[in-house]
């Protein structure tokens, strides 16, 4: 555990976040203790990448207050606290790729750099000790037998498992994923998905997050679930007191019936 980590992972009292007068979340309570493992479900423009800024230190509040790996966000150097907090979002992907493709990186390169937080490698960085920790890294994500391959050239799936690898270089106490399999095939999901519950077992301290809009990405291995609609946490706690039909309805707005196979939830609308 990381000497920041006091108390609780993450805790939000009455957190709103407003950004030109408009209200992206709304008087948020939210605590994730150490070693949970959360999902963050909702409709679109709920407010959960929002949220998920908030953790990873990336936004302030506009009024509440957020303590991220006890330290309080607006009393502690932002840069300093994000290289603890491991990060997969949609919105990394462009610059990062752009740079390394240039760089013709390997996926063990790709994963170096979680090391130094950068896009382009920084060789004089890295030693063996780093380089035996980013081989058991893609080993741990089923990746193995990528790490000399040109990162530019796999598939959408191995990217995506590749990334989770780079963010946890830095031995993050908390990993946060904003829709990690957004443009995945099924297969591609399935890989990842059996990769994060593995994670689960493998680092049995690791605080993650994950934030989808589908019910089906959610690993079996998730222990608490917070729903989000119209900015605002509709509820919170563990995942089988909160995944439940009539709540998913009440967030997504349609009458849904909810199944469980093998620990995964599935869930379908109802006709009227």
């Amino acid at each position: 555990m990381h000497p920041w980590s006091v108390d609780a992972a993450l805790e939000l009292n009455d957190v709103t976040i407003r950004v030109v007068g408009r209200t992206l979340v709304s008087e948020a309570d939210w605590r994730v203790e150490y070693g949970q493992h959360w999902v963050i479900l909702g409709p679109n423009g709920a407010g959960k990448t929002t949220m998920l800024s908030v953790a990873a230190a990336v936004r302030h509040p506009s009024s509440g207050t957020a303590t991220v790996l006890g330290r309080r966000l607006g009393r502690v150097d932002l840069r300093e606290l994000r290289r603890c907090v491991g990060l997969v979002a949609a919105s990394q992907r462009l610059v990062d790729e752009a740079l390394l493709e240039e760089e013709a990186a390997t996926a063990l390169t790709v994963v170096l750099t979680g090391h130094t937080g950068t896009s382009a490698p920084l060789w004089d960085r890295y030693g063996e000790a780093e380089r035996e920790r980013a081989e058991r890294l893609l080993a741990d994500l089923g990746c193995k037998d990528l790490a000399d391959r040109p990162f530019h050239v796999c598939s959408q799936g191995e990217r995506a498992r590749i990334r989770v690898a780079r963010a946890l270089m830095a031995d993050p106490a908390i990993l946060l994923l904003d829709e990690p399999f957004a443009g995945l095939d099924l297969p591609a999901r399935e890989d990842l998905i059996e990769a994060l519950e593995d994670l689960a077992a493998v680092r049995p301290g690791l605080t993650t997050v994950l934030v989808t809009h589908h019910l089906e990405e959610v690993p079996a291995t998730t222990t608490h679930a917070l729903l989000m609609k119209d900015t605002r946490i509709i509820a919170a706690g563990p995942v089988d007191e909160v995944l439940t039909g009539p709540n998913l309805s009440a967030c997504f707005g349609r009458r849904l019936r909810l199944d469980t196979i093998d620990g995964r939830w599935y869930a379908r609308a109802l006709r009227l």
